[in-house]
C-alpha cells in the first residue's frame, strides 16, 4: 500500500521515543535529589568520564579534549566511585552542597543510533542550570554520548562520556552529576 510507514521507521520512532522518557526520568531524578535511585539506572561496569575542553588553533578538531587514559580529566569514574559521591552528598555535610544545589537538567537534539551487541548509542547536547545560595549560578553547556543497554523493561547507562563546551570552568565545584 502507497504511503504505508515503514515498520523500521516506526521502531525507531518508538525507540528514540523510549530513550527520550528514560533521559527525562533521569533529569527528574537528578533534579529532585533521588541520587540513589539514578545510582539504579547505571550498570554496575559503567565508565562515568569527562574530560578537559582546550582551546585549539582552527583544524585540530580532534584535539579539544584531553584524551582518554592518557591525559588529565574531570571525571573518569565507574560505579563505586559514584556511589561514594552520593553517599558523601547524601550525609548532609558536603561543604560544597550546604547550601544545597538547585538543578535543572535539560537535554535536547537527541540522536539514537545501533550500537551493536544489544546495545544503543546516544548523543545529545545538555544544558545543567545549578543555582545554590543567593547568588551563586552556573551553567554546564555540552554534549554527551551514552551507551545503553536494556534492562528488563527500561535501560541502564553503560558508559557515559561527557564533553563541556567550557574551557574554562567557573564554577566552584562539580558536586552535579550530568
Amino acid at each position: 500500500m502507497d504511503g504505508a510507514p515503514d515498520p523500521r521507521q516506526i521502531e525507531n520512532l518508538l525507540l528514540r521515543y523510549e530513550v527520550e522518557q528514560f533521559f527525562n526520568h533521569e533529569a527528574e531524578l537528578l533534579d529532585t535529589r533521588q541520587f540513589e535511585s539514578w545510582l539504579d539506572l547505571l550498570s554496575e561496569d559503567i565508565r562515568y568520564w569527562m574530560p578537559l575542553t582546550r582551546n585549539q588553533e582552527f583544524g585540530k578538531w580532534d584535539e579539544q579534549h584531553t584524551r582518554e587514559g592518557k591525559d588529565l580529566n574531570w571525571f573518569d569514574e565507574g560505579k563505586f566511585e559514584l556511589e561514594q559521591r552520593v553517599k558523601q552528598i547524601m550525609t548532609g555535610m558536603h561543604w560544597a552542597e550546604e547550601p544545597i544545589s538547585r538543578t535543572c537538567h535539560m537535554i535536547s537534539n537527541l540522536q539514537v543510533l545501533n550500537g551493536g551487541d544489544g546495545t544503543i548509542d546516544t548523543r545529545c547536547r545538555f544544558l545543567v542550570y545549578r543555582n545554590r545560595a543567593e547568588t551563586e549560578t552556573d551553567f554546564f553547556v555540552g554534549k554527551r554520548h551514552d551507551t545503553l543497554r536494556r534492562d528488563a523493561d527500561s535501560f541502564m547507562i553503560a558508559t557515559r562520556k561527557i564533553f563541556l563546551d567550557q574551557s574554562v570552568l567557573l564554577a566552584k565545584n562539580l558536586t552535579i552529576f550530568f
